[in-house]
């Protein structure tokens, strides 16, 4: 039970990073285009860690998908979807170094465990 949590929740923050990031620079993501986003990049993270990918292929294969994701749902220039993107990442990361200093949860950025 515990993992579909935490599965529940790396969707949740990853598609709330995606949803304040694209409100910083444009008129941003709905609140589904962010769910889906979030819930395609975290499924596929999970997926390749079911294939006993080595860790930082595991962090690597998500970021495709979802930088793909976000120019279509975005339709904004390369640049703002570009700038856009660096933002999600920050805010990514930020909340990453919180839910796992704080809470020791690791599954946003798995190989990276600060507590």
């Amino acid at each position: 039970m515990k993992y579909y949590f935490d599965f529940l929740l790396a969707i949740l923050l990853t598609a709330f990073s995606y949803f304040l990031g694209s409100l910083i620079l444009s008129n941003g993501l709905s609140t589904w285009q962010s769910f889906i986003i979030g819930t395609s990049v975290v499924l596929l993270g999970a997926v390749t860690e079911a294939l006993k990918a080595p860790m930082w292929l595991i962090i690597l294969v998500p970021f495709p998908i979802g930088m793909l994701l976000l120019f279509f749902f975005l339709n904004e220039p390369i640049q703002t979807w570009f700038l856009t993107y660096l933002i999600t990442l920050v805010l990514y990361a930020v909340m990453h170094i919180i839910m796992s200093f704080f809470f020791k949860f690791h599954s946003l950025i798995p190989a990276w465990r600060l507590s």
